[in-house]
């Protein structure tokens, strides 16, 4: 049988590590965040890389994390960072493993509310008017996933995860 490859995109605070993880818990299947292990490999938070290497220097070493993860991985469900998908080699390598995308629609007022205040973890949204700027101009981007959720306050990530099982098992 094909490896099952799920990836979760979606804006920063959308939900993509937590519905993951209900995702993997629901499909039986190992689940790997990709900013969680690139603070792993690289033992400093990603606010620290992005800050101290550039933005740029970060999305390469998301890339080279990627890269390593896909052919390694058997079935797998991945939380993507939140720009992940925005990088073109990013969906062609996903693409090229044949990942199931799944991007997490949620309204910019719920992703705003999820993060933190004061903001030091979120460096490419040091203010709401930058954070909504950013969350318009990646949309078009999250649109090429193949898969859609809507995401609101109420749902639960067991919803979610119930939600995409169902599309996904069509």
């Amino acid at each position: 049988m094909a490896k099952q490859l799920i990836a979760i995109t979606g804006f920063m605070a959308a939900g993509k590590t937590t519905v993951g993880r209900a995702l993997a818990a629901r499909l039986g299947c190992q689940f790997v965040d990709l900013d969680e292990l690139m603070t792993a490999q690289q033992k400093r938070s990603i606010s620290e890389m992005i800050k101290t290497d550039g933005e740029d220097r970060f999305r390469q070493l998301e890339t080279e994390t990627l890269t390593e993860v896909l052919p390694a991985s058997d079935d797998v469900v991945i939380a993507l960072g939140g720009g992940t998908w925005a990088k073109e080699q990013n969906r062609r390598l996903l693409n090229e493993q044949n990942a199931r995308v799944v991007w997490l629609d949620a309204p910019f007022e719920l992703c705003w509310q999820r993060i933190p205040t004061g903001n030091d973890g979120r460096p490419l949204a040091p203010s709401r008017e930058a954070a909504e700027k950013l969350y318009r101009a990646r949309r078009p981007v999250y649109e090429l996933a193949e898969l859609r959720l809507a995401v609101s306050a109420g749902q639960s990530a067991e919803e979610c995860a119930s939600a995409i099982t169902a599309v996904l098992l069509k």
